[in-house]
């Protein structure tokens, strides 16, 4: 057992871990934290998506005792302390970015670190910087909407494909 001790979505925790320990079974065992989801185990889908030190990652390929003395942001620490959704979050509600919502909060923790890195992206970079992350249900139309939306710009002129 390893003790570990990290910020999560600005408050500092700690707990014992087993070395095998991935960061996703912390944050959703452990801290109870289960808006990050566990897709494929196999870092190919996404959903796992958090924010270490300011970087997206996936939470599956990542031990917990990696992320000792990190920052870390889920999905949790997106919205306000009241609960209002932040911009990008809203935009995925405006522009119906979420269907079955599995991916989504990997999407939305992908896409905001897109848009901290590219405040306006092409819907090209958005499509790109989305194809580590699957959405089996919508066809990501309206991902790729409501990021470019969230971004400030025209979405009318985006083609559904």
């Amino acid at each position: 057992m390893a003790k570990v001790s990290m910020t999560v979505n600005g408050k500092t925790v700690s707990g014992e871990v087993e070395g095998r320990t991935l960061l996703v079974d912390f944050l959703r065992s452990d801290l109870r934290l289960t808006g990050t989801h566990v897709g494929c185990d196999t870092s190919q889908c996404g959903a796992c998506t958090v924010h270490v030190d300011g970087i997206a990652v996936k939470s599956c390929t990542m031990l917990a005792a990696e992320a000792d003395g990190a920052h870390v942001a889920t999905i949790e620490g997106q919205a306000a302390a009241d609960g209002t959704l932040n911009a990008l979050q809203q935009a995925f509600q405006d522009h119906h970015g979420l269907q079955c919502g599995f991916c989504t909060p990997g999407m939305v923790m992908a896409a905001a670190d897109l848009l901290k890195n590219n405040p306006k992206p092409s819907e090209a970079e958005v499509r790109h910087h989305l194809e580590g992350n699957i959405c089996r249900c919508t066809g990501y139309h309206n991902i790729v909407k409501a990021i470019m939306a969230a971004s400030g710009q025209d979405v009318s002129q985006i083609a559904a494909e």
